[in-house]
Parts: C-alpha cells; structure tokens; sequence
C-alpha cells in the first residue's frame, strides 16, 4: 500500500498537466507542481476557487478511495495552448533545420558522382552515412515523441544497473576506439533502479555517445553507478574536452549543442531523451564540469 501510495504521489507531482485532487468540501488535497506553479490561487488545505472547480477548462473526474468521495480535477487555461503552439512550432522548426545540413551534403555528394573522374563509391559511402544521419534523428525525433505521450511506459519493476552499463559499454567499444576514448565501467553491483531494461539501455547508451563524440581524443571516462542517499545515481564522467559552465543548464535541451559539439554529427537529442526517461521515473538530471575540465552527467533515480 505504501509503495502505490508513493507511485501515485509521484505521478499526481510530475504530470505535466495541471492537476487537483479535492475532497466532496473542494478543499484541496494535492495537487500537481505544475498547477502550484501556474495557478496563484491554488493551495492545499484550502477551497479550490469555483471558477476553476465549474469552469468550462475543467474536467473533474470523481471517485471514491476508504469511503470518501474525492474528485480529481484536471485545469487548462487559454495560455497553456498558445504556450503549446509556441513549443510545437519552434520543434518543427528545430527538425526542420537539423535535417536541412544532411539534406544538403546527400544533394552535394550525388552531383558530385555524376562527374567524370570522381570516386563514385567514395561519395556513395559518404552518401549512406548521411541518409543514416538523416535515419538517427527521425529515428530519436519519434523515440522522444512517445516518451512524451505516454506511448511508452518507462517504470516497470526493478532492474539491476551494473550488468546493462557493461552490456552497452561492450557494444560501443569499438565507436569509442575509433573516437581514442576509453570507457571504464564500475560500482555498485546491487543498485537496481525501476525502469524498463529497454530505458535503461537508453540512458546509459545516450551517455557514453555523449562522451564518445564530444569529449575528444585521448579522454577517459567512467560510466558507473552509486547509491547515495537512499537514492541510485547513474552517472559518466570523464577528462575530455569538457564544456562551458554557461552551457552547462542547457545540455538537456533539445537540439542544443555546445560549440565542440556543433562541429559532431549527433542530433543534439541523446541528452532530451536521457532527461525524459529519468524524470519520467521520477528523477533527476544534472550536468558538472566546465572548458577544459571535463564533463560530469548524473541521472539520479529516487529510492523505492
């Protein structure tokens, strides 16, 4: 009973809706941060305002938990769809842009092969790893969308951390030997966290690409996990290139590189997805380090 008392506190705090929860009064038993956030007038153990239990913005589901009548209360306000239009339109234009560069190389490259004289297999074979450029970020573009909408579950019971960041590890040893980065993998071998295996992989997997393409030849880096504080933190760290500490806050954001990264070919996405697993299990990411001096990035999985 604890454990879903807890699941469904985590999951009434981290909606990005704004959500209420008031008993048969109206008084107001929880509520969602993004309601506290965007809503002034809303206050636990206080009447939740009628012009938001009645408005025409507001769909109220009612239920029943140990004989008393609650109802839960979802809230929309006009800002929020202009808000939503605003974010849907920049991503189109952020996808839009991102495929624009390898667009143009594949246009360049087959003009190129049909010249007398040219290498034709060269420029095909430069050809391919654009179009799989292309195929990574409509690949990850998708992968983010249904994290967003919910078309994947990512906490589903325990799973061991330790033997998935060897897994992955092992299957980028050769990408990170052709980039002179070596990857250490250690720690705790009974920190589980509750994801699905396949986020799991996901997290660890983004990370180390993350070290592998931007942290520069001759770099080490540990790919590890803790627990510390009751809680389980997965985290890479290592002795490259690093970034600097004004863009640290930003490296989550979608499409957003760092000036070393904006010369790779990444699709600026890994670091996005890594945030939406972790916080869509109830946790936590951050970024340390600064130019010259490395790069820390922890995914910190609460205790269950």
């Amino acid at each position: 009973m604890e454990v879903d008392t807890e699941r469904g506190r985590v999951l009434l705090e981290e909606s990005r809706e704004a959500v209420v929860v008031v008993d048969a009064d109206g008084i107001v038993l929880a509520s969602s941060r993004r309601a506290r956030q965007s809503l002034d007038n809303v206050r636990e153990g206080e009447a939740l305002p009628p012009e938001l239990l009645d408005g025409e913005q507001a769909l109220v589901v009612p239920y029943s938990v140990a004989g008393r009548e609650e109802r839960l209360v979802y809230l929309s306000r006009v800002g929020d769809m202009a808000a939503y239009e605003e974010l849907r339109s920049g991503f189109t234009a952020a996808v839009s842009h991102e495929l624009r560069t390898p667009l143009a190389r594949l246009l360049s490259l087959l003009e190129l092969a049909l010249l007398p004289g040219e290498d034709v297999t060269h420029l095909v074979d430069q050809a391919r790893r654009e179009v799989e450029q292309i195929r990574e970020l409509i690949d990850e573009v998708l992968f983010l969308s249904e994290l967003e909408s919910g078309a994947r579950i990512v906490a589903l019971g325990a799973v061991a951390v330790l033997p998935v960041l060897g897994a992955v590890a092992a299957d980028l040893a050769e990408s990170a030997a052709r980039a002179g980065v070596t990857i250490e993998v250690t720690g705790d071998p009974a920190a589980t966290v509750e994801v699905r295996p396949r986020m799991l992989q996901v997290v660890a997997q983004n990370l180390a690409e993350n070290a592998i393409r931007y942290a520069g030849p001759g770099t080490n880096a540990v790919l590890a996990v803790d627990r510390s504080n009751g809680a389980v933190v997965i985290r890479i760290t290592d002795d490259g290139a690093g970034v600097a500490q004004t863009d640290l806050p930003r490296l989550f954001e979608r499409f957003y590189r760092a000036d070393r990264a904006r010369t790779s070919r990444g699709t600026g996405l890994g670091l996005a997805i890594v945030k939406h697993v972790v916080t869509s299990a109830g946790g936590s990411v951050e970024a340390q380090g600064g130019r010259g001096r490395g790069l820390e990035i922890r995914c910190i999985f609460p205790a269950r």
